[in-house]
Protein backbone atom coordinates (compact mmCIF):
# COMPACT_ATOMS: atom_id res chain seq x y z
CA UNK A 1 0.00 0.00 0.00
CA UNK A 2 2.78 2.14 0.78
CA UNK A 3 4.63 1.76 -2.68
CA UNK A 4 1.30 2.39 -4.38
CA UNK A 5 0.15 5.73 -2.21
CA UNK A 6 3.84 7.12 -3.26
CA UNK A 7 3.07 6.19 -6.94
CA UNK A 8 0.03 8.00 -6.73
CA UNK A 9 1.39 11.06 -5.38
CA UNK A 10 3.85 11.63 -8.26
CA UNK A 11 1.90 10.76 -10.54
CA UNK A 12 -1.23 13.33 -10.45
CA UNK A 13 0.84 16.81 -11.04
CA UNK A 14 2.30 15.12 -13.71
CA UNK A 15 0.28 12.89 -16.04
CA UNK A 16 -0.15 14.90 -19.05
CA UNK A 17 3.99 15.75 -18.73
CA UNK A 18 4.55 11.69 -18.30
CA UNK A 19 1.58 10.75 -21.19
CA UNK A 20 3.91 13.10 -23.63
CA UNK A 21 6.80 11.68 -22.67
CA UNK A 22 5.54 8.11 -22.66
CA UNK A 23 3.98 8.61 -26.25
CA UNK A 24 7.27 10.72 -27.57
CA UNK A 25 9.48 7.38 -26.44
CA UNK A 26 6.84 5.04 -28.22
CA UNK A 27 7.22 6.69 -31.46
CA UNK A 28 10.29 7.00 -31.33
CA UNK A 29 10.87 2.95 -30.93
CA UNK A 30 8.22 2.54 -33.05
CA UNK A 31 10.39 4.95 -35.80
CA UNK A 32 13.71 3.57 -35.36
CA UNK A 33 13.37 -0.43 -37.20
CA UNK A 34 11.11 1.69 -39.92
CA UNK A 35 13.98 4.08 -40.62
CA UNK A 36 16.15 0.55 -40.67
CA UNK A 37 14.09 -1.02 -43.03
CA UNK A 38 13.85 2.50 -44.90
CA UNK A 39 17.52 2.72 -45.09
CA UNK A 40 17.76 -1.33 -46.35
CA UNK A 41 15.59 -0.54 -48.99
CA UNK A 42 16.41 3.11 -50.20
CA UNK A 43 16.02 4.53 -52.80
CA UNK A 44 12.26 4.26 -52.91
CA UNK A 45 12.43 6.59 -56.06
CA UNK A 46 14.45 8.96 -58.15
CA UNK A 47 17.21 10.71 -56.52
CA UNK A 48 19.05 13.75 -57.73
CA UNK A 49 22.64 14.90 -57.48
CA UNK A 50 22.96 18.51 -57.88
CA UNK A 51 26.51 19.26 -59.72
CA UNK A 52 26.88 23.35 -58.96
CA UNK A 53 28.63 24.01 -62.75
CA UNK A 54 27.40 23.66 -66.01
CA UNK A 55 26.96 20.58 -68.18
CA UNK A 56 30.09 18.81 -69.83
CA UNK A 57 32.55 19.83 -67.54
CA UNK A 58 34.79 17.51 -65.37
CA UNK A 59 32.83 17.79 -62.62
CA UNK A 60 29.53 16.84 -64.40
CA UNK A 61 31.32 13.94 -66.09
CA UNK A 62 31.96 12.78 -62.40
CA UNK A 63 28.37 12.76 -61.63
CA UNK A 64 26.50 11.68 -64.51
CA UNK A 65 29.34 8.51 -64.51
CA UNK A 66 28.72 7.91 -60.59
CA UNK A 67 25.00 8.23 -60.97
CA UNK A 68 24.68 5.63 -64.33
CA UNK A 69 26.18 3.49 -62.03
CA UNK A 70 24.20 3.82 -58.48
CA UNK A 71 20.83 3.54 -60.95
CA UNK A 72 21.99 0.44 -61.80
CA UNK A 73 22.86 -0.83 -58.73
CA UNK A 74 19.46 0.61 -56.80
CA UNK A 75 16.92 0.32 -59.74
CA UNK A 76 15.57 3.77 -59.34
CA UNK A 77 16.57 6.67 -61.17
CA UNK A 78 19.53 8.80 -60.45
CA UNK A 79 19.54 12.35 -62.71
CA UNK A 80 21.96 14.48 -62.48
CA UNK A 81 20.74 18.50 -62.62
CA UNK A 82 23.09 21.21 -63.13
CA UNK A 83 22.54 24.53 -60.96
CA UNK A 84 25.84 26.80 -61.83
CA UNK A 85 26.75 30.28 -60.53
CA UNK A 86 28.75 32.14 -57.63
CA UNK A 87 31.64 29.29 -58.28
CA UNK A 88 29.30 26.53 -57.06
CA UNK A 89 27.23 28.62 -54.43
CA UNK A 90 24.21 28.36 -56.08
CA UNK A 91 23.99 24.87 -56.06
CA UNK A 92 25.52 23.97 -53.26
CA UNK A 93 23.09 26.36 -51.33
CA UNK A 94 20.09 24.54 -52.66
CA UNK A 95 21.15 21.46 -51.31
CA UNK A 96 22.11 22.89 -48.36
CA UNK A 97 18.51 23.53 -48.07
CA UNK A 98 17.23 20.49 -49.34
CA UNK A 99 15.83 18.01 -47.19
CA UNK A 100 18.07 15.61 -45.32
CA UNK A 101 16.26 12.26 -46.52
CA UNK A 102 18.93 11.42 -48.95
CA UNK A 103 17.18 11.97 -51.71
CA UNK A 104 18.94 15.37 -52.66
CA UNK A 105 22.90 15.28 -52.93
CA UNK A 106 25.39 17.56 -54.64
CA UNK A 107 29.09 16.99 -55.81
CA UNK A 108 31.00 19.66 -54.33
CA UNK A 109 34.67 20.63 -55.43
CA UNK A 110 37.47 22.59 -54.23
CA UNK A 111 35.94 26.25 -54.61
CA UNK A 112 32.10 25.27 -53.01
CA UNK A 113 33.66 23.20 -50.19
CA UNK A 114 37.00 24.37 -49.20
CA UNK A 115 37.25 27.36 -50.90
CA UNK A 116 34.74 29.78 -50.87
CA UNK A 117 34.31 29.82 -47.35
CA UNK A 118 37.01 31.83 -47.52
CA UNK A 119 36.79 34.15 -50.55
CA UNK A 120 33.44 34.78 -50.59
CA UNK A 121 32.71 38.02 -48.27
CA UNK A 122 28.51 36.48 -47.82
CA UNK A 123 28.20 33.31 -47.98
CA UNK A 124 24.98 31.65 -47.84
CA UNK A 125 25.86 28.36 -46.47
CA UNK A 126 29.05 26.18 -44.30
CA UNK A 127 30.81 23.87 -45.88
CA UNK A 128 30.82 22.18 -42.74
CA UNK A 129 28.32 22.71 -40.77
CA UNK A 130 25.56 22.73 -43.41
CA UNK A 131 26.42 19.11 -44.85
CA UNK A 132 27.05 15.43 -44.63
CA UNK A 133 29.97 14.48 -45.91
CA UNK A 134 29.35 11.61 -47.91
CA UNK A 135 32.48 10.26 -49.98
CA UNK A 136 35.65 12.18 -52.38
CA UNK A 137 35.12 11.21 -55.85
CA UNK A 138 37.76 12.42 -57.54
CA UNK A 139 40.75 14.17 -57.93
CA UNK A 140 43.13 15.63 -60.84
CA UNK A 141 45.99 17.59 -61.29
CA UNK A 142 46.48 21.43 -62.24
CA UNK A 143 48.71 21.68 -65.06
CA UNK A 144 51.10 25.00 -65.58
CA UNK A 145 51.72 25.06 -68.77
CA UNK A 146 53.58 27.72 -71.32
CA UNK A 147 53.52 28.45 -74.98
CA UNK A 148 56.21 26.79 -77.31
CA UNK A 149 57.85 30.18 -77.67
CA UNK A 150 58.65 30.32 -73.91
CA UNK A 151 62.28 29.04 -73.58
CA UNK A 152 61.61 26.71 -70.53
CA UNK A 153 61.02 22.88 -70.43
CA UNK A 154 60.44 22.75 -66.54
CA UNK A 155 59.41 24.56 -63.46
CA UNK A 156 62.83 25.50 -62.39
CA UNK A 157 63.81 26.94 -65.50
CA UNK A 158 60.18 29.22 -65.39
CA UNK A 159 61.04 30.60 -62.48
CA UNK A 160 64.68 31.43 -63.29
CA UNK A 161 63.34 33.22 -67.02
CA UNK A 162 60.82 35.17 -64.43
CA UNK A 163 63.56 35.99 -62.01
CA UNK A 164 65.09 38.20 -64.70
CA UNK A 165 64.87 42.15 -64.33
CA UNK A 166 63.32 42.49 -68.36
CA UNK A 167 60.79 39.65 -67.90
CA UNK A 168 57.67 40.68 -68.54
CA UNK A 169 55.35 37.87 -68.64
CA UNK A 170 51.82 36.90 -67.49
CA UNK A 171 49.62 33.94 -66.30
CA UNK A 172 46.63 32.64 -67.28
CA UNK A 173 43.83 31.19 -64.45
CA UNK A 174 40.13 29.86 -64.79
CA UNK A 175 39.04 32.54 -62.97
CA UNK A 176 39.66 35.15 -59.74
CA UNK A 177 39.96 32.81 -56.33
CA UNK A 178 39.97 29.32 -58.59
CA UNK A 179 42.00 26.24 -56.98
CA UNK A 180 44.17 27.53 -60.30
CA UNK A 181 44.79 30.85 -59.58
CA UNK A 182 45.12 30.23 -55.93
CA UNK A 183 47.31 27.69 -56.39
CA UNK A 184 50.06 29.47 -58.59
CA UNK A 185 49.92 32.44 -55.81
CA UNK A 186 51.43 29.64 -53.44
CA UNK A 187 54.15 28.87 -55.51
CA UNK A 188 54.84 32.39 -56.07
CA UNK A 189 54.90 33.65 -52.36
CA UNK A 190 56.94 30.18 -51.60
CA UNK A 191 59.30 30.92 -54.67
CA UNK A 192 59.69 34.52 -54.12
CA UNK A 193 59.03 35.81 -58.19
CA UNK A 194 56.65 37.80 -60.01
CA UNK A 195 53.98 36.84 -62.63
CA UNK A 196 50.68 39.14 -63.59
CA UNK A 197 47.50 37.82 -62.74
CA UNK A 198 45.06 37.00 -65.94
CA UNK A 199 41.72 35.58 -64.56
CA UNK A 200 39.56 34.18 -67.36
CA UNK A 201 36.22 32.44 -67.12
CA UNK A 202 37.38 29.26 -67.67
CA UNK A 203 40.10 27.03 -68.76
CA UNK A 204 38.97 27.43 -72.61
CA UNK A 205 39.47 31.05 -73.27
CA UNK A 206 42.57 30.91 -71.51
CA UNK A 207 44.00 27.85 -73.37
CA UNK A 208 42.83 29.88 -76.24
CA UNK A 209 45.24 33.33 -75.82
CA UNK A 210 47.94 30.32 -74.53
CA UNK A 211 47.97 28.86 -77.87
CA UNK A 212 47.71 32.01 -79.63
CA UNK A 213 50.23 34.01 -77.46
CA UNK A 214 48.51 37.07 -75.88
CA UNK A 215 49.81 35.42 -72.30
CA UNK A 216 53.19 32.90 -72.55
CA UNK A 217 51.63 30.97 -69.02
CA UNK A 218 48.43 29.38 -67.65
CA UNK A 219 47.33 26.74 -64.82
CA UNK A 220 44.14 25.06 -65.41
CA UNK A 221 42.81 21.32 -65.42
CA UNK A 222 45.12 18.45 -67.08
CA UNK A 223 42.28 17.18 -68.71
CA UNK A 224 41.87 20.58 -71.17
CA UNK A 225 45.69 20.71 -71.55
CA UNK A 226 46.79 17.32 -71.91
CA UNK A 227 45.99 16.82 -75.63
CA UNK A 228 47.80 20.23 -76.76
CA UNK A 229 50.66 19.11 -74.77
CA UNK A 230 50.57 15.43 -76.28
CA UNK A 231 50.58 16.89 -79.96
CA UNK A 232 53.64 19.71 -78.78
CA UNK A 233 51.39 22.96 -79.28
CA UNK A 234 51.72 23.65 -75.45
CA UNK A 235 54.99 22.54 -72.60
CA UNK A 236 53.42 21.53 -69.25
CA UNK A 237 56.44 22.16 -67.00
CA UNK A 238 54.24 20.67 -63.57
CA UNK A 239 51.48 19.40 -62.25
CA UNK A 240 49.72 20.45 -58.74
CA UNK A 241 49.41 17.47 -57.17
CA UNK A 242 51.59 16.09 -54.38
CA UNK A 243 52.59 12.93 -56.39
CA UNK A 244 53.19 11.94 -60.08
CA UNK A 245 50.02 11.63 -61.55
CA UNK A 246 49.30 8.03 -62.56
CA UNK A 247 47.80 8.61 -65.56
CA UNK A 248 50.30 10.76 -66.55
CA UNK A 249 53.46 9.21 -64.86
CA UNK A 250 56.20 11.48 -67.62
CA UNK A 251 54.80 15.02 -65.90
CA UNK A 252 56.85 16.19 -62.71
CA UNK A 253 55.00 17.72 -59.71
CA UNK A 254 55.63 20.93 -58.53
CA UNK A 255 57.05 19.59 -55.25
CA UNK A 256 59.67 17.74 -56.86
CA UNK A 257 60.84 20.89 -58.39
CA UNK A 258 61.37 22.61 -55.34
CA UNK A 259 58.60 23.13 -53.30
CA UNK A 260 58.65 19.97 -51.27
CA UNK A 261 55.54 19.05 -49.60
CA UNK A 262 53.49 20.76 -52.19
CA UNK A 263 49.61 19.60 -53.12
CA UNK A 264 47.18 21.62 -54.43
CA UNK A 265 44.65 19.72 -56.84
CA UNK A 266 41.19 19.99 -57.28
CA UNK A 267 39.22 17.45 -55.88
CA UNK A 268 34.76 16.56 -55.66
CA UNK A 269 32.68 14.74 -53.72
CA UNK A 270 29.88 14.16 -52.78
CA UNK A 271 27.81 15.67 -49.78
CA UNK A 272 24.30 15.24 -48.24
CA UNK A 273 21.86 17.91 -46.39
CA UNK A 274 23.34 17.95 -42.62
CA UNK A 275 20.72 16.23 -40.29
CA UNK A 276 20.38 13.08 -42.80
CA UNK A 277 20.79 10.08 -40.56
CA UNK A 278 24.04 8.22 -39.96
CA UNK A 279 22.94 4.87 -41.24
CA UNK A 280 21.41 5.93 -44.75
CA UNK A 281 25.09 8.54 -45.24
CA UNK A 282 27.21 5.09 -44.31
CA UNK A 283 24.89 2.85 -47.09
CA UNK A 284 25.31 5.44 -49.53
CA UNK A 285 28.62 6.21 -49.32
CA UNK A 286 29.35 2.26 -49.43
CA UNK A 287 27.31 2.35 -52.65
CA UNK A 288 29.08 5.01 -54.53
CA UNK A 289 32.53 3.71 -53.51
CA UNK A 290 31.45 0.20 -54.83
CA UNK A 291 30.44 1.95 -58.12
CA UNK A 292 34.13 3.66 -58.35
CA UNK A 293 35.78 0.48 -58.06
CA UNK A 294 33.81 -0.86 -60.76
CA UNK A 295 36.90 -1.26 -63.55
CA UNK A 296 34.95 0.15 -66.50
CA UNK A 297 33.75 3.22 -64.76
CA UNK A 298 37.46 3.76 -63.57
CA UNK A 299 38.36 3.47 -66.87
CA UNK A 300 35.96 5.72 -68.17
CA UNK A 301 36.93 8.87 -65.62
CA UNK A 302 41.13 8.11 -66.16
CA UNK A 303 39.65 8.77 -69.70
CA UNK A 304 38.46 12.28 -68.96
CA UNK A 305 41.94 13.24 -67.18
CA UNK A 306 40.63 12.41 -63.42
CA UNK A 307 41.49 9.85 -60.68
CA UNK A 308 38.76 8.25 -58.53
CA UNK A 309 39.40 8.59 -54.70
CA UNK A 310 36.76 7.34 -52.71
CA UNK A 311 37.02 7.50 -49.09
CA UNK A 312 34.68 7.15 -46.04
CA UNK A 313 32.63 9.68 -44.44
CA UNK A 314 34.85 10.17 -41.48
CA UNK A 315 37.67 10.25 -43.61
CA UNK A 316 36.20 12.53 -46.53
CA UNK A 317 34.90 14.84 -43.55
CA UNK A 318 38.72 15.50 -41.71
CA UNK A 319 40.10 15.98 -45.32
CA UNK A 320 37.34 18.82 -46.31
CA UNK A 321 38.44 20.34 -42.89
CA UNK A 322 42.35 20.78 -43.69
CA UNK A 323 41.86 22.11 -47.48
CA UNK A 324 39.33 24.75 -45.79
CA UNK A 325 42.33 25.35 -43.40
CA UNK A 326 45.19 25.43 -46.49
CA UNK A 327 42.86 27.09 -49.18
CA UNK A 328 42.11 30.04 -46.78
CA UNK A 329 45.90 30.65 -46.28
CA UNK A 330 46.15 30.67 -49.96
CA UNK A 331 42.96 33.76 -50.15
CA UNK A 332 45.11 35.68 -47.73
CA UNK A 333 48.08 34.84 -49.71
CA UNK A 334 46.68 36.14 -53.04
CA UNK A 335 44.57 39.21 -51.47
CA UNK A 336 41.77 37.78 -53.42
CA UNK A 337 37.85 38.64 -52.42
CA UNK A 338 34.53 38.26 -53.85
CA UNK A 339 31.85 40.38 -52.37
Amino acid sequence: MKYSTISATHSRPTTRRTMLALLAGAIGLAAAPAFAQGTDNFPTRAVTIVVPFPAGGATDITARLVAEGLSKKWGQPVVVENKPGAGGNVGSEYVARAAPDGYTLVLGVTGSHGINTSLYKNMRYDPVKDFEAITQATLYPNAIIVNNDVPANNLQELIALLKKPDAHYSYGSDGNGTASHLGMELIKNRGKFEISHIPYRGSSPMVTDLLGGQIQVGITGLPAVQAYAKSGKLKIVALTTGERFASAPDYPTVAEQGFAGYAAPPWSGFFAPKGTPKPLVEKISADMREVMADPKTKEKIVASGSEFTPSTPEQFQAFVQQEIAKWAEAVKISGARID
